[in-house]
């Protein structure tokens, strides 16, 4: 479902007939939870469906039969075992998703009416602005280097056997 599309039933049920959250706008913290919700939901989906997959993959392997056999518990079999080790796909969707949910972030200011980068990258768009453009563009990079840079980082945590040097 589009981001665009899901921020306005979101805006419709939550903000106009049950009237429990503003429409839109900066404010207190209420004014952030449409967006983030309409933002993260398809990621979240992803995600789920991507933790569920490889969980079972991971789940069929020898060593969680052996750690089974072990007499380990159920919660130390699936966490320090199976989860550890079906992470590291997960992990590396997440960062690459940081990406769209940069490009994702434009529709959902200007659907929810929040200033942000991606509404002044579209202005600037408009306004024919080209320096505002490429600092945008400048920063989105740097998010989405950072972002990949914190998942090599990551991977050292989930897995010993991964180490730089």
């Amino acid at each position: 479902m589009p981001n665009f599309w899901l921020g306005l039933m979101l805006i419709l049920l939550f903000s106009v007939v049950l009237r429990w959250l503003p429409v839109s706008g900066r404010g207190n913290w209420t004014n952030l939870i449409l967006p983030t919700i309409a933002l993260g939901t398809s990621l979240a989906a992803t995600i789920t469906r991507l933790v569920r997959s490889s969980m079972l993959e991971v789940i069929r392997q020898d060593y969680i039969r052996t750690a089974r056999s072990k007499g380990l518990t159920e919660r130390a079999v699936i966490y320090r075992h199976a989860l550890r080790n079906a992470l590291i796909p997960v992990i590396t969707v997440i960062g690459l998703q940081i990406a769209v949910l940069m490009g994702g972030s434009i529709v959902t200011e200007a659907v929810f009416a929040w200033p942000g980068i991606g509404r002044l990258s579209v202005q600037a768009l408009y306004a024919r602005d080209m320096a505002i453009v490429q600092a945008v563009v400048m920063i989105n990079a740097l998010i989405v280097i950072t972002a990949n840079l914190m998942v090599d980082v990551v991977y050292t945590f989930i897995d010993p056997r991964i180490k730089y040097s």
